[in-house]
């Protein structure tokens, strides 16, 4: 599910990228700046959960090992 989501997110901000470079053309700044940033925000946020670690995992896969450990111990 988590794939999913994240799939979706860049989808997304691939989409608001196109969007403000199309309002920019058009000479709507304000929102094409606002479009752009919130493009930026969320390919920042998908990078934060998939870029490795140290120890080579995400915090993704670090996440789940947690919920699991901690599922168990209950």
């Amino acid at each position: 599910m988590f794939d999913l989501i994240i799939s979706i997110i860049v989808l997304a901000a691939v989409a608001l990228a196109v969007g403000a470079f199309v309002l920019w053309r058009r000479g709507v700044t304000k929102q094409a700046m606002l479009m752009a940033i919130l493009a930026f925000v969320m390919i920042a946020n998908a990078a934060i959960w998939l870029i490795p670690m140290e120890g080579g995992g995400t915090p993704m896969e670090a996440a789940a090992s947690a919920v699991a450990e901690d599922e168990a111990g209950d």
